[in-house]
């Protein structure tokens, strides 16, 4: 299992002009430089707020942060594994993921892993910090991810992500009927007594999420979601925070909600459904090389679309 991990520290004068891995060696002595400069690569280190690359100079001052998970140590290995690209061209890729992919290997999942797919079909990718990912889908949620090819293009990304100019919709089917959109901003952490459980606490990191109507139901609604930030299941724990969980969400979805007159199918498809019903239907960002505004959508996926169409009848 992984390990939360938040560590902060301002840089003292006597570390001035030292690289930003050096400084965090002698900040933090309890772990390797390999390590720390694994952490700065993908994004897990900030400076005032800012990522920095390792050989980066420290002036003094800054303050320093690091926020990441403790990763299983088992070595990625590409896999011949069937991948759905939707873009590609030298510097970056954007894929559709389906249900039931692991995006990283780890404890339990060391193959068959979305990144076990990426090695094998951009073997360059094993020289990237996350194999490229920029960003993360859970195992069950479907959608759309970018993938970096390159350093330079993995670090102006990650930039993108950390300034909330990259854009990430979702689509999803929650319980109970929202009567309206709104904005959903609530910090969120480990949970105090399940760990394996992220929650809305006191002092948690920033999490925002806003939504909006598609459709109302007897008893579900279908909603539009955008991230401006993107925590650990962010969407899935804000809606339930609502009041309003995502459909046949194993974790914060709480029991099976039917509603009245529901017909046998409906109730055996809201039974049986056993994943939540969650999509990254859209994606955009500007391309770091090209400059470009550049957006892809993907269609709901077949279980969802079958789902909506039950609860419609």
């Amino acid at each position: 299992m992984s390990e939360s991990l938040h560590l902060q520290a301002h840089i003292p004068d006597s570390l001035v002009g030292q690289r930003l891995d050096q400084a965090m060696v002698a900040l933090f002595p309890e772990y390797s430089r390999n390590r720390l400069q694994t952490w700065i690569r993908d994004g897990s280190v900030r400076v005032d707020g800012n990522i920095l690359r390792p050989r980066d100079r420290v002036y003094g001052g800054e303050f320093v942060e690091l926020l990441s998970e403790s990763q299983d140590e088992t070595p990625w290995t590409p896999e011949e594994v069937p991948l759905e690209v939707v873009y590609s061209d030298s510097h970056l890729l954007v894929v559709d993921k389906p249900a039931g992919w692991v995006v990283h290997p780890g404890a339990g999942n060391a193959n068959g892993t979305l990144v076990n797919a990426l090695l094998h079909h951009v073997p360059e990718l094993s020289l990237l910090p996350r194999a490229g990912l920029i960003h993360r889908l859970d195992k069950d949620t479907t959608g759309l991810l970018v993938v970096a090819r390159t350093l330079e293009v993995y670090y102006a990304l990650t930039k993108q992500l950390q300034k909330r100019t990259i854009l990430r919709e979702y689509e999803a089917l929650v319980n109970g009927v929202v009567l309206a959109g709104g904005k959903v901003e609530a910090p969120l952490g480990r949970h105090p007594i399940d760990r394996t459980k992220i929650a809305v606490v006191p002092g948690g990191r920033p999490a925002v999420t806003h939504y909006w109507v598609i459709r109302r139901f007897s008893a579900h609604t279908h909603l539009r979601l955008r991230l401006e930030t993107g925590r650990t299941h962010q969407i899935r724990v804000h809606m339930a925070h609502l009041h309003y969980p995502v459909v046949g969400d194993p974790v914060y979805g709480g029991r099976v909600r039917v509603p009245a007159g529901a017909s046998e199918t409906l109730i055996t498809a809201l039974q049986s459904f056993q994943r939540q019903a969650l999509h990254a239907a859209r994606l955009g960002f500007t391309h770091p090389v090209t400059e470009e505004e550049m957006e892809w959508q993907s269609p709901l996926p077949a279980d969802f679309q079958n789902l909506l169409k039950l609860v419609l009848s």
